[in-house]
C-alpha cells in the first residue's frame, strides 16, 4: 500500500519496518503524539493513506510509577491521532498488544473479550483500543515482540507467551500493512507459537537461567499466548 504514515519510526518495531516497507516517519519534532496541532500539520503535508499507529509508552514497570505520562502517550495521543484521522477520512492500523486480556487461560482469540487488566500499561493500551473503534476503517494488531537478542540474565519459566523476536514478526505485520486494504476491519492476532518467556530466551541466548514473574516488579500474567490462526488463514492466500 502507498503512501503510510507511521508513528514511532524510532522505536524498535518501527526501525524493521522501515527496512521492509517505504514509510513516511516523521520525527517528534514533526509529529508530536502530545501535540494535537503537530499530527494536523503532518498529516497536511503527507497525505498519507493509512497511519500505522505503533508509538507507545511501552515499559510496563515504569509506567506503574508514572501512570501520567503513560496515560498521555497511549490514551491521550492516540485520541488526537484518531480525530485527525477522522477529519481526513483515513484509515489507521493500530499495534496493540497481548496483555489487554487477564492472561490465565492463553491461546485467546480475537473475539474473546479483554481484561480485566493486570497493570496500568495494559489498561492503556485497552483504553487505546476503545479510542480506535470511532473509527470507520481501522484494524487493531495485537501482537508482542523482544529485542532480536535477549537482553535479560534471566527469563520467566512460568510466563506462557506467543511473542517473538522482532525481526520475526515486523515481516509478518508488513504483510498486514501492504495488504490492509483485503483485511476486515476490525482485531487480528498477529503471534508466534505458544512457549514459556524461558523457552524464548534461550533460542537466542542459551545461557538464560530461569527466574520465576513471581519475582518482577509489577504482576504479570501466567499465559498470555494469542491464537494467530485468522492471521494465518489470511496470508496464506497472499504467500501462496
Amino acid at each position: 500500500m502507498s503512501g503510510v504514515l507511521m508513528t514511532g519510526g524510532s522505536g524498535r518495531l518501527g526501525r524493521e519496518l522501515q527496512a521492509l516497507l517505504d514509510l513516511h516517519c516523521p520525527p517528534r519534532q514533526e509529529l508530536d503524539l502530545l501535540d494535537p496541532a503537530s499530527i494536523e500539520r503532518a498529516l497536511d503535508r503527507l497525505q498519507p493513506d493509512l497511519i500505522v499507529h505503533a508509538a507507545a509508552y511501552t515499559d510496563v514497570a515504569r509506567a506503574e510509577r508514572d501512570h501520567l505520562t503513560c496515560w498521555r502517550v497511549n490514551v491521550g495521543g492516540t485520541q488526537a491521532l484518531v480525530r485527525a484521522a477522522l477529519k481526513r477520512d483515513l484509515p489507521l492500523l493500530h499495534i496493540s498488544t497481548d496483555y489487554v486480556f487477564w492472561g490465565d487461560t492463553g491461546g485467546y482469540r480475537e473475539e474473546d473479550p479483554p481484561g480485566p487488566v493486570r497493570n496500568y500499561y495494559a489498561l492503556s493500551k485497552l483504553a487505546a483500543e476503545a479510542v480506535v473503534v470511532a473509527l470507520p476503517r481501522y484494524l487493531i494488531v495485537r501482537t508482542s515482540f523482544r529485542a532480536r537478542e535477549w537482553p535479560h540474565p534471566a527469563a520467566f519459566h512460568d510466563l506462557y507467551t506467543s511473542q517473538d523476536y522482532v525481526d520475526v514478526l515486523a515481516p509478518e505485520l508488513a504483510l498486514a500493512i501492504q495488504h490492509f486494504g483485503d483485511i476486515p476491519i476490525g482485531i487480528l492476532h498477529l503471534a508466534s507459537e505458544r512457549r514459556s518467556a524461558l523457552e524464548l530466551a534461550r533460542q537466542r541466548r542459551p545461557d538464560v537461567r530461569p527466574a520465576s514473574r513471581l519475582e518482577a516488579e509489577v504482576a504479570l500474567p501466567a499465559d498470555i499466548s494469542l491464537n494467530s490462526e485468522r492471521w494465518k488463514q489470511l496470508k496464506v492466500q497472499w504467500t501462496s
